[in-house]
């Protein structure tokens, strides 16, 4: 419609000014404005100064969170000023419509030689929030530990970030958040990064560029994006330097077998959540009305309750999201031996917890995929056979997650893959799937595999962080036992870790 009036309204001037003889030689004809310019994706749409960091601000800001003074023992020294910008920019939602969204660009600066002149980009992709108004650019926020990490760690030693917030957060005007589907959340990053091109050098540091490298990387929920997204680049000819995703859920049709056949991770609750609301946006056919999925009184108010500016805690105690994803009665006898599952013993307390009388989804859907899932199962899960997604998946969410799954490439650049053998939230099998992906389909470039929760080797160049973790695992364990590594292990514990190895991997190409 936009259109149609921008070609409408110069023509109908035209014919008025004929009509009325405008242009008869003494009096010159009125020229129509010329028509708004329209936008497309990865225009520019805002930007402004957020805050400018010397050093000793982001240690300061380090030092008051868990996870940054775990960055802080791992021994980083930041040696740039980093002046962050808020972006907004043009992406498109998961039917493809043009929508604004908005991240951080990060910018260092100072007397350094690794400061200034051409530096090179780092994408980077943030893990699950439930937190609306979640921004990534809001250093000083009291919760955004994962952006004052990502400074310390990268921007501060010299390049320039670019870190999205996603469709659905901060000043984005959609109402739900488009969650792992691989084509809008790869277009949401690479509208970001063009928007950020645009805009260097910037006004406040002009002494920093694009120094022509590009790194990508990301945890959990952003570990997969990070893939997804360096495997969009390097499908449309763009140039990428290496990339390294973090414990993220890359193989997505056995992840999701794994959860519906009782592996409940510890996160469920939130992730189908997600998962089911951006499907649905996407592909119009996971439910004819959310009541078909989700259980009662939940189905009323699924589709807009995430992200909220309300906590999720909040949201269990005021009686809008409950604390379980299915219910303890499996949907048939045959099926009690998922309800929950019991191996590994060692995350059997994890799996139980996502089960209970108080549930998200209800028994028919989870029977109907179960269902499916036994009858075509995936080729790498709950038996690593083929490797990849079953051929023919029947039911519609399976159909879904195995298009988005990420089993289907090879990268061309060096790729890191770190994450803990233990995760809780995000399971390792997604990082070993990937890896036997990738020995089936060699790559121009064999990938490197991390499980930062293993025993060092003989000549492990990192030995030093495998130690690291070890040490940080045992002190979390003397204050707290099993319970307190579970529940520190994904959020807590692995990221700075991976971090630490992605730096140095980067630093190396």
């Amino acid at each position: 419609m936009k259109l149609l009036r921008h070609l409408v309204a110069p023509l109908t001037a035209a014919m008025l000014l004929s009509s009325c003889g405008g242009g008869d030689g003494n009096t010159p004809a009125s020229t129509p404005p010329p028509p708004p310019a329209t936008t497309q994706r990865g225009a520019l749409l805002d930007m402004h100064t957020v805050t400018s960091l010397d050093p000793s601000a982001l240690l300061s800001l380090l030092a008051n969170s868990d996870l940054g003074q775990l960055v802080l023992q791992l021994a980083y020294v930041p040696k740039c000023t980093i002046t962050v910008y808020q972006l907004d920019y043009e992406t498109v939602d998961a039917r493809g419509t043009l929508t604004p969204s908005s991240g951080a660009l990060m910018v260092p600066s100072g007397s350094d030689s690794g400061c200034r002149g051409g530096r090179p980009l780092l994408l980077y992709a943030h893990g699950t929030t439930a937190d609306r108004n979640f921004d990534i650019a809001q250093l000083t926020a009291a919760d955004d530990t994962e952006g004052v990490v990502l400074a310390a760690v990268f921007a501060a030693e010299g390049y320039i970030v670019v870190a999205p917030n996603y469709v659905g957060y901060a000043t984005s005007t959609a109402g739900y958040h488009p969650y792992l589907l691989a084509e809008q959340q790869s277009n949401d990053m690479s509208d970001a990064l063009t928007a950020a091109r645009s805009a260097l050098p910037t006004q406040d540091v002009p002494g920093s560029s694009d120094g022509g490298k590009l790194f990508i990387t990301g945890y959990s929920e952003g570990g997969y994006v990070a893939m997804a997204t360096h495997a969009a680049l390097q499908s449309a000819g763009a140039a990428v330097t290496a990339s390294a995703p973090m414990s993220g859920p890359y193989a997505l049709a056995a992840f999701g077998d794994a959860i519906f056949e009782g592996e409940v991770n510890s996160s469920a609750p939130v992730n189908l959540t997600f998962t089911l609301v951006a499907y649905q946006k996407a592909y119009g056919d996971i439910y004819a009305t959310p009541a078909d999925a989700i259980a009662s009184p939940y189905a009323a108010t699924i589709e807009t309750l995430l992200p909220s500016t309300d906590s999720v805690g909040d949201l269990e105690a005021q009686g809008k999201f409950p604390p379980a994803l299915f219910s303890s009665t499996p949907p048939s006898p045959g099926y009690s031996i998922y309800t929950p599952a019991t191996q590994p013993a060692s995350l059997a307390a994890v799996f139980a917890a996502g089960f209970g009388s108080d549930f998200l989804i209800t028994n028919s859907y989870r029977g109907a995929y179960l269902a499916d899932a036994l009858a075509a199962p995936d080729g790498g899960f709950p038996t690593l056979t083929s490797g990849v997604p079953a051929a023919s998946p029947a039911n519609a969410l399976r159909i879904h997650l195995k298009a988005n799954d990420l089993r289907n490439w090879s990268p061309a650049a060096p790729t890191l893959l770190c994450g803990g053998s233990s995760d809780p939230t995000v399971f390792f099998f997604n990082t070993t799937l990937m890896q036997a992906y990738w020995t089936a389909h060699a790559p121009a470039v064999t990938p490197v595999v991390l499980d930062v929760d293993s025993a060092a080797t003989a000549n492990d160049p990192y030995a030093s962080i495998k130690s690291g973790f070890a040490a940080a695992k045992a002190a979390v364990s003397a204050q707290g036992g099993d319970a307190a590594v579970l529940a520190d292990y994904h959020a807590g514990l692995v990221p700075p870790f991976c971090l630490s190895a992605v730096k140095s991997f980067f630093d190396a190409h």
